[in-house]
Order: C-alpha cells, then sequence, then structure tokens
C-alpha cells in the first residue's frame, strides 16, 4: 500500500489528522509524520492529539512517499516559515503525486507558489490568500485538480477521505 507523508507541527486541527489517518491507516497505507525536528512530538489545538514525528523535514524526501497529507489548524500557518517546510510541498506538488489539503493547509501551499492557476479550496478566513495566490476558489466540500485535492473544514472530512482514498488506488 502507499506510504502518506503527513506535514504537521503544533496546534494543527486534531479531526482533520485524526479523522482521514484512521481512514488512511484501516485501508492499509501507512502514514509517516514528517516535522521539524525528528522524535519530537507535536499536539493537536483542541485535544491535544500526540502525534510523533518520523523524520525531520529537512531530511524528508518526496521520492520516499506515495501520497502528502497537509492537516489544518495552525500548522500550515507555522510550517510555511520553516523553508524546508515549503520546499517539501513545492516539490510534493510539482512531482504529481497526490496532494491532499484540508482547511488552512493550502496555506503551505500559498507560500510554495504552487497553486497559480489551479482550482481549489480551503477555510473561509483564507479565500482571498487563495485568490491572490492566483488559485481560482471553489466552494465545494472537495475540489480536485491533478493532484491536488483540497476540502474547506472537518465538516468535509468524510468527502475529503474519500476522495484521498480513491485517489490513492
Amino acid at each position: 500500500m502507499s506510504k502518506v507523508a503527513v506535514i504537521i507541527t503544533d496546534f494543527f486541527e486534531d479531526v482533520e489528522y485524526t479523522g482521514p489517518a484512521k481512514e488512511f491507516r484501516d485501508a492499509g497505507h501507512e502514514l509517516i509524520h514528517v516535522g521539524l525536528e525528528k522524535g519530537t512530538t507535536v499536539r493537536g489545538k483542541k485535544k491535544e492529539t500526540p502525534v510523533k514525528i518520523d523524520v525531520a523535514v529537512s531530511e524528508a524526501k518526496v521520492e520516499d512517499f506515495d501520497a502528502l497529507m497537509i492537516p489544518g489548524g495552525y500548522s500550515p500557518d507555522q510550517l510555511r516559515v520553516n523553508e524546508n517546510a515549503v520546499d517539501f510541498a513545492r516539490s510534493f506538488v510539482k512531482s504529481g503525486k497526490p496532494v491532499f489539503s484540508i482547511c488552512h493547509g493550502p496555506q503551505i501551499l500559498i507560500t510554495a507558489d504552487v497553486i497559480r492557476g489551479r482550482k481549489i479550496t480551503g477555510y473561509k478566513s483564507i479565500i482571498q490568500d487563495i485568490k491572490n495566490a492566483g488559485a481560482e476558489f471553489i466552494d465545494r466540500e472537495v475540489v480536485e485538480d491533478g493532484n491536488l485535492i483540497s476540502s474547506r473544514n472537518p465538516d468535509d472530512i468524510p468527502a475529503f477521505t474519500k476522495a484521498s482514498l480513491a485517489k490513492l488506488k
């Protein structure tokens, strides 16, 4: 089955990680947590869900993974100030491999300058950021544009997970 990189740091939206993560694992996919420092534990913003970082983003290689998942919350905004995290996200999108982004996930893609000319959705507070980055914002529970699958918020998790799992087949 697929190896899915999950780029994540503190204050991620718990359910945007735990919901898809459970479904991915149940389908036989392996999740590898990519963060700022290997071996550290990051926590969600509401339930403080603990997630241990398996690989430092400075050492992560796109070729080692089949897909990338970007949970929302404050995590993407924190990651976007890290050059290695932005480079990893940029390389992943450019590789053509699937990228699954929910809620505030597009923030790191905006910084990576990889959504220009693409169709994408995200949380309502970043709609203007998405447009300013040159993408077409679509207000739907799931938007699929090539290798990019995006959703707006926790309510969209079932549709987001279904579309993401279909892309992994």
